[in-house]
């Protein structure tokens, strides 16, 4: 038996970790031969419905689960963790700008960035799930001086998988048979979801879909998709998030086999793309890492569309700047 690895999951008690630990913890997201401790983090009110989570997750008997710590102090949530996943975020309330927004996250993430870099293991992997996504993993960062830029990213797996759904349909293929798919910038609605170098069932996927498709509803379908599934359930995504983690997650530690998919990282300044963003890029991982297809050609569309992305983040830094070191 392997020794167990640590993960801490910060929002434990909310909508998106009741879908995401009990997969963590059966062993999806880091293999089925490795045991793990869960360090979970609430803020102080909700430490009362995490323990009914954990009450839940002790009601499982997971083999994995070594043991699982609950917490309101980040210190010990990310002492000694391998791998974290920061869901927790304050949300969007009435009457918030997004500067509002911003502002208010900006304070959790660089408290949770610090105590990443002072606690966490020196090879940990973060992975940003709370929004905005990008600009809380640009803070987490810009606030862990002992740690790497490499090793925070964002997820636009959500919006990955959810383009090559909506792909699939279209085409009348399966979703296993698109690849290449790739989301490029902010996990908001000016990402841009790109499909010209991507196959459909080994096919181009721009010779089987007309380009109006692609501008007036392929792109907007993708980018407001979170936006209908409130309107149609009430609720925000929380299975199809929990699981794109998981998948953010497991691909980053085991690899893609070679395959391409998007993850948000901290720009060194290739396509363009303002070095010192976190921007969504195509990846391949492996061996514990990932790094950019890089020289994919790009064409007018896109590079219109990847330069409005880029300056909504750029918008969203200059909003955060003072709490960036």
């Amino acid at each position: 038996m392997k020794a167990p690895v640590r993960v801490a999951v910060t929002g434990a008690a909310g909508q998106i970790s009741y879908s995401l630990l009990f997969r963590i913890a059966a062993g999806e997201m880091l293999g089925e031969d490795q045991p793990i401790i869960l360090q979970l983090l609430e803020i102080s009110p909700a430490l009362e419905a995490l323990n009914g989570t954990v009450m839940e997750l002790e009601d499982c008997a997971f083999p994995l689960v070594s043991k699982i710590i609950q917490t309101d102090d980040p210190n010990i949530a990310f002492k000694d963790a391998e791998f974290c996943i920061l869901v927790g975020a304050r949300p969007r309330g009435p009457g918030m700008e997004r500067s509002d927004l911003l502002e208010a996250n900006a304070q959790i993430f660089s408290i949770q960035g610090k105590a990443i870099s002072d606690n966490a293991d020196s090879n940990v992997k973060v992975l940003v799930v709370g929004n905005p996504a990008n600009t809380n993993a640009l803070i987490a960062c810009r606030n862990a001086p002992n740690l790497k830029p490499s090793q925070f990213t964002a997820m636009t797996r959500l919006d990955h998988n959810r383009a090559i759904a909506q792909l699939a349909q279209k085409c009348g293929y399966h979703n296993s048979d698109v690849s290449g798919l790739i989301i490029w910038g902010n996990h908001s609605a000016t990402q841009y979801p790109d499909i010209h170098h991507c196959t459909v069932a080994g096919q181009p996927a721009t010779d089987l879909v007309e380009v109006s498709w692609i501008v007036e509803n392929f792109i907007p379908t993708v980018q407001q998709r979170g936006a209908a599934i409130i309107k149609a359930r009430g609720l925000s995504s929380a299975a199809s998030a929990a699981n794109a983690a998981i998948e953010h997650m497991r691909d980053w530690v085991n690899g893609t086999n070679g395959g391409m998919v998007s993850m948000g990282i901290y720009s060194d300044g290739c396509y363009g793309v303002e070095e010192g963003l976190v921007f969504s890029f195509p990846v391949i991982c492996e061996g514990g890492s990932y790094s950019v297809v890089q020289g994919l050609p790009i064409n007018d569309l896109s590079q219109k569309l990847i330069k409005k992305t880029e300056v909504e983040l750029k918008e969203e830094k200059e909003g955060v700047s003072a709490l960036l070191p």
